[in-house]
Parts: C-alpha cells; sequence; structure tokens
C-alpha cells in the first residue's frame, strides 16, 4: 500500500474505516479458507488411491504430509518474494 492510499484511509470517517476493516477481515477469511481447501484438494487426489479402510495407509498419511509440508512452505516462500517485489516497487508520492 502506497503513501496516498495510507493517508486516504486515515482521512475516512470511523463508520467507513470499521466498514472498509471488516471487508478486509472478510477477504482474509475468504483467502485462508480458498488455501486450505486447495491444498486438501490436491494432497487428497494426490495421495488418496483407495478407499477400502476408514482411515489413511501408512503410505497415504506419509503423503499427505510430504504435499502439507511443500504446499505450506511453497506458499510461504511466494509470500516472501511477493513482499520482497513489492518493497522493492517504485511508490507514487
Amino acid at each position: 500500500m502506497d503513501k496516498s492510499m495510507i493517508a486516504d484511509l486515515e482521512s475516512m470517517p470511523e463508520a467507513d474505516k470499521a466498514r472498509m476493516s471488516t471487508l478486509i477481515e472478510q477477504l482474509q477469511i475468504r483467502d485462508s479458507l480458498r488455501m486450505y481447501n486447495s491444498l486438501v484438494e490436491r494432497c487428497f487426489t494426490d495421495c488418496v488411491d483407495t478407499f477400502q479402510r476408514k482411515s489413511l495407509t501408512k503410505q497415504e498419511e506419509t503423503c499427505v504430509r510430504r504435499c502439507a509440508e511443500k504446499f505450506l512452505k511453497h506458499s510461504m516462500r511466494v509470500g516472501m518474494r511477493f513482499a520482497e517485489l513489492n518493497q522493492g516497487a517504485p511508490t507514487t508520492d
């Protein structure tokens, strides 16, 4: 967020700030749920082969754990890279 956007937010009436805050929280929750659902779907599809038991086999469990770890590490790395790029972006004053 650049300085002009922050200044615009600061000059908003309190009711608008509260609505904006609520909207941002809702968007963050939605994005978190999307990421979680994507993780579950991807790892389940990649790792679960059979439905002969109601619990995962040892191999499936290991695969799901590895898949989730890789997904989360990738997401963290992408977030860090985005932050690095965002810090280096020119600001418009």
